[in-house]
C-alpha cells in the first residue's frame, strides 16, 4: 500500500496481492483516522462478500474467484471499542458484464486499486444493536 496525504483525504494505491480490509484497517490505525469516508476501484482476483438476513441476524457470504473489475467500493471508518471498524459495501463485474455486490467481507487485489479515504474531524463509534444485529453508528 502506498499513499499520499492532502489535508484530510489520502489517495491510497494498493498493489497486486494486497488485502482491501487489511490494508484499509492499518492506514486508518497507523493515521489515527477515527471517522472518514471511503470510495474506491480497482481490480480484484478474489471477492468475499455479505448479504444481511434481517431475520436470522446473520451474513449469508459468498466467495468469487476471477477476474474482476471493482467498479464501485463504498463505505465508511469508524471506531468500535477503539479499534478500526470499516463498513464497506463493494460492486464489482466480471468479463461477461455480470455485477455482482453486498457488504465486503475482503477483496485480494490483482492488479491494482486506487481509493480515497476522506478524514472527518471528529469521532462517532459503534454499538451493537440486539434488535436488528447489528454494529449501528453510536452518537
Amino acid at each position: 500500500m502506498e499513499f499520499k496525504k492532502f489535508n484530510n483525504d489520502y489517495v491510497v494505491r494498493l498493489n497486486k496481492g494486497e488485502n482491501v480490509i487489511e490494508s484499509l484497517k492499518k492506514l486508518c490505525k497507523d493515521e489515527d483516522i477515527k471517522l472518514a469516508e471511503i470510495t474506491g476501484l480497482g481490480a480484484s482476483d478474489k471477492v468475499e462478500i455479505g448479504v444481511f438476513n434481517v431475520n436470522t441476524k446473520e451474513y449469508k457470504t459468498k466467495v468469487f474467484e476471477g477476474m474482476f473489475e471493482i467498479t464501485s467500493l463504498v463505505g465508511n471508518a469508524t471506531r468500535k471499542d477503539g479499534d478500526v471498524y470499516l463498513h464497506i459495501h463493494i460492486n464489482f463485474g466480471d468479463a461477461e458484464g455480470n455485477v455482482f455486490g453486498g457488504h465486503l467481507v475482503e477483496s485480494k487485489i490483482s492488479a491494482t486499486s486506487e481509493i480515497i479515504v476522506r478524514k472527518i474531524d471528529g469521532e462517532v463509534g459503534r454499538k451493537f444493536s440486539e434488535e436488528i444485529g447489528l454494529n449501528l453508528l453510536s452518537f
